[in-house]
């Protein structure tokens, strides 16, 4: 256990990351219907670390490569943070906490389902505590917002967006916040039509990233 760990009175977050892996909650007692896949969580915990990614969950590839982030919207994403593929996978340097541990499945459009609620409901004050020098949270999508930002569950992700000074300056519930879009292709409409994002939103981020890591 590290000097910062046991100064906050949290856990070491490597034996936490080893617990979090053989987790099964959302196998063995869902909260609904059981994940349709065997579980297998995908994250990246530091006693270093002082910017924390905080996106939905894991997808397809990340499940199968139990590597998070790895596809194209992983490019997107490090590209706006301003950060190469080993800076980003460097847990010395950036935790990744997505709001569901495991890949959730596909709904009937061919959309990933939500993040499983077992997975905030366990383990993510939890985590939080045990890395108490974490500086800036990047939330990425609605669920992950409604979860960090003190206050931030009544809004849309747009208004939320949109009031990004505000939320940073505001704080969060374990560190200041960085609310963003998902980075995947998918928002490539929401992007064109929010301009803001890339010329105010993103200068930003990227000052803010290459300050903490």
């Amino acid at each position: 256990m590290t000097a910062a760990t046991k100064a906050a009175g949290g856990e070491d977050p490597q034996a936490l990351y080893r617990t979090i892996r053989a987790c099964r909650i959302c196998r063995d007692a869902p909260l609904g219907r059981p994940l349709p896949i065997e579980p297998n969580p995908v994250l990246a915990l530091s006693s270093t670390a002082r910017i924390v990614v905080a996106g939905q969950a894991p997808g397809n590839l990340a499940d199968k490569t139990t590597k998070p982030f790895n596809d194209p919207s992983g490019i997107r994403l490090r590209d706006w943070m301003g950060i190469d593929a080993a800076g980003f996978y460097d847990p010395a340097r950036i935790a990744i906490v997505p709001m569901g541990f495991c890949f959730p499945g596909y709904d009937g459009k061919g959309g990933d389902l939500p993040p499983r609620r077992e997975c905030r409901a366990t383990w993510h004050a939890r985590v939080m505590a045990a890395m108490p020098q974490v500086e800036l949270v990047l939330a990425i999508g609605l669920h992950a917002q409604r979860f960090h930002i003190d206050g931030g569950g009544a809004r849309s992700l747009t208004e939320t967006v949109e009031d990004w000074r505000e939320v940073l300056a505001g704080g969060g519930r374990f560190a200041k916040v960085l609310p963003l879009p998902h980075p995947s292709w998918r928002n490539n409409a929401w992007l064109k039509r929010h301009p803001f994002f890339e010329t105010e939103l993103l200068p930003e981020l990227k000052r803010r990233v290459a300050a903490l890591v």
